[in-house]
C-alpha cells in the first residue's frame, strides 16, 4: 500500500499540470463536487466525484454526502488502475529514466532548468539526472505545498481495499505520458514550474472548499498553461474517452467515479457529456 500512495503522489502531481485553455460554450453549473447519474438504462445509480488531488492535510475533508455516494455503490473507478500492478510499474515509470536529464534536454533548456531549481529548491539540475519532467514537477509541487500531502484517491482506494471492492481504471498510464509528449514541449514544460507555488495551491483550495466547479474550471483553465490543441489533447480527448468506457461500469453495479475536479465542468467536460448521452446527472447537496 506505500508503493501506491507513494505512486499516487506522483501521479496527482503529473495531473494537476494538466491545466487548460480554449474558447468554448459556457456551461454553468451548481456547486457541488459530487454527482448522481441515473436514467438511462441504469437500474441503481452511479455517482461521480471531483477530486483535487493533492492538499494539505489540515485543509483535507470527505464529507458525509461521499460517505454515504462512496457506500450505497460496489465497485470505485478512477483515472487510473492503481489496483493493476502493470499499471504501478507504469507509473514509476512516468518518473525516472535511464537516458541522462542533461542528455535528453537542450543544452538551452537544461540551463534554465538548472536556474530555476537553484533559485526554487537550491539546488542544482545534476541532481536530478535520472528523473523525467514529471518526475521533477512532482518534487517542485511537493515543496510549493510545503505540508504533508494527502489525496482523495488514496482514501478511497483504502476504503475500497478495505471492503475488498473492485478497483477500475478508466484509461492507462501510457495514454497519459503520451498526452504530455504532444501536449508540451520541454521548454513549455519546464516555463510552467513556476507557476506552482503556496499562492497557487492557497487559491486553488479555498474554491474547491466552496465546491464551485465554475471557478475552479476558469482557474485551471487559465491560457498560460495551455493552448487549445493541447486542451482537446489533454481533457477534451480524455473525457470522451471516459464517457464511452463509464456506460459498460455502470451497467452491472453502481460505481463511484473519483476523478479530477477540472475533467467535470465545461462544453466537454464529463457531467455535459453524460447528460449528452442521455443520463440524468444532478448534483448532490446534502
Amino acid at each position: 500500500m506505500k508503493k501506491v500512495i507513494k505512486l499516487a503522489v506522483v501521479f496527482a502531481a503529473a495531473v494537476l499540470s494538466g491545466n487548460l485553455h480554449a474558447q468554448e460554450k459556457k456551461v454553468k453549473l451548481e456547486n457541488s463536487l459530487l454527482w448522481e447519474i441515473s436514467g438511462n438504462g441504469l437500474t441503481e445509480s452511479s455517482y461521480l466525484y471531483g477530486t483535487m488531488h493533492m492538499m494539505c492535510e489540515d485543509d483535507f475533508l470527505i464529507k458525509e454526502k461521499v460517505e454515504k455516494a462512496f457506500e450505497n455503490t460496489d465497485k470505485l473507478a478512477l483515472e487510473l488502475d492503481f489496483d493493476d500492478p502493470s499499471e504501478l510499474m507504469a507509473m514509476q515509470s512516468m518518473t525516472t529514466s535511464t537516458t541522462p536529464l542533461s542528455e535528453r534536454l537542450s543544452k538551452e533548456d537544461y540551463a534554465t532548468l538548472d536556474n530555476f531549481l537553484q533559485t526554487k529548491l537550491g539546488v542544482k539540475a545534476s541532481q536530478f539526472e535520472n528523473y523525467t519532467l514529471i518526475g521533477i514537477m512532482s518534487v517542485v509541487m511537493f515543496k510549493s505545498l510545503n505540508c504533508p500531502p494527502k489525496m482523495y484517491e488514496v482514501e478511497f482506494i483504502q476504503q475500497a481495499m478495505a471492503n475488498k471492492r473492485e478497483i477500475l481504471g478508466l484509461e492507462k498510464v501510457e495514454a497519459q505520458v503520451t498526452g504530455f509528449s504532444e501536449s508540451y514541449t520541454d521548454e513549455e514544460f519546464i516555463d510552467q514550474l513556476k507557476y506552482y507555488d503556496i499562492s497557487y495551491f492557497d487559491e486553488m483550495v479555498a474554491i474547491y472548499k466552496e465546491e464551485n466547479l465554475n471557478g475552479l474550471y476558469e482557474m485551471i483553465t487559465d491560457e498560460k498553461f495551455m493552448d487549445a490543441e493541447a486542451k482537446t489533447i489533454m481533457l477534451d480527448n480524455r473525457n470522451k474517452n471516459w464517457v464511452t468506457i463509464m456506460p459498460e461500469f455502470m451497467k452491472a453495479q453502481p460505481v463511484f467515479f473519483a476523478v479530477g475536479a477540472g475533467h467535470l465542468p465545461g462544453e466537454n467536460g464529463v457531467i455535459n457529456l453524460l447528460r449528452n448521452a442521455g443520463y440524468s446527472v444532478k448534483p448532490v447537496l446534502k
